[in-house]
């Protein structure tokens, strides 16, 4: 089967044919790949950045945003079958360590991360296992939901967490309209009562912003002008503020964006966030991290996505063509997400 492999870090993968995936346990479940998500993560694996932290043996299949169809079962499996449209939690779990047991699969003890440290699913064939599927509802397209498996889950785990602090009359902003940011403006709009304001360079990105549930958008020129704009908006800044960007200086600007006794959500990663002790403990300002979602996330973001009520911006390529839509989301021309489809 044809799939994209990185070889050495700092270089374009490639487009390899190797073996497809079997059965090698009773919970395994093989799905024949109908789309995979391109995320700024590939980016940041194919730079390096992962190796330290889950040291995966190169050369290796790239891809953990991917949504298909069932093609194979292990003896276990009972909640998919054969020819059901799946879409993947990115992290196959063993449900028995102490994280699992109170539904934090993300933290599992013993996961592995197809497309982070195993073969993932930009490839015709991925291995995964019964914990991670999710069955989708009948219509829809592995390519209309793919992204969600990842960048959604992401987006929909930070807003669910900050969920109980954006009641009406707060104010959350949201730094970054991509691939992840999108997403992220959706759910705040679909789950919590906040108003909402986006900040990005691109004005396309704020264009489509605005018709996913921003109430404001603001382009981003120089920090000095975006924090004005923002602390005018908001009536003295935000209550909660959702970095999907997290490099490029956008990690440096947020705290400016924050009132006292905000949070400052970090979601996108790459760069460095400085903040003076004093800083942090005269404002109560909370700096906090967020990983993948839950398997249970999942769930209810699909049920979101069922409803209509989060839907993905896509540019589709061929598997194919899978370096074109590398150095598309590298130079910045992608608005959304890239999705690569056998």
């Amino acid at each position: 089967m044809k799939a994209v492999r990185v070889h050495e870090y700092g270089v374009d993968p490639r487009i390899d044919d190797v073996p497809e995936p079997t059965i090698q346990g009773p919970w395994d479940v093989i799905v024949d790949v109908g789309a995979a998500g391109l995320c700024r993560t590939d980016l940041h694996i194919i730079e390096g950045q992962w190796d330290p932290i889950q040291h995966p043996t190169l050369p290796y299949v790239i891809g953990h945003e991917n949504a298909g169809t069932v093609r194979e079962i292990g003896s276990a499996v009972s909640n998919v079958a054969v020819g059901d449209t799946v879409i993947m939690h990115p992290l196959t779990t063993c449900g028995l360590c102490a994280a699992c047991r109170v539904g934090q699969d993300s933290h599992c003890a013993n996961a592995t991360f197809p497309g982070i440290n195993a073969d993932g699913g930009m490839a015709e064939q991925l291995r995964t296992n019964a914990r991670a599927v999710v069955r989708l509802d009948a219509g829809i397209e592995p390519k209309d939901v793919a992204a969600l498996a990842d960048a959604g889950l992401t987006a929909y785990h930070a807003v669910r967490k900050a969920a109980g602090v954006l009641f009406p009359g707060t104010h959350a902003v949201v730094v970054g309209a991509g691939g992840l940011g999108h997403i992220g403006i959706q759910t705040l709009a679909a789950i919590t009562s906040a108003t909402i304001t986006v900040v990005d360079r691109s004005e396309e990105a704020l264009e489509l912003a605005g018709t996913l549930g921003a109430h404001h958008t603001v382009l981003a020129t120089s920090d000095d002008e975006i924090a004005a704009k923002v602390a005018d908006i908001t009536g003295g800044g935000a209550h909660v503020v959702f970095d999907f960007v997290g490099e490029s200086g956008a990690e440096l600007l947020v705290p400016r964006l924050i009132r006292n006794r905000g949070q400052h959500y970090v979601i996108g990663y790459g760069g460095t966030i400085q903040l003076p002790t004093i800083e942090i403990i005269s404002r109560e300002i909370d700096v906090i991290g967020n990983l993948v979602g839950t398997y249970q996330d999942l769930v209810e973001l699909m049920t979101l996505q069922a409803q209509g009520r989060v839907q993905l911006h896509t540019k589709v390529y061929p598997l194919e063509a899978a370096l074109d839509a590398i150095h598309d989301l590298e130079a910045g021309r992608l608005v959304g997400r890239g999705i690569l489809v056998p």
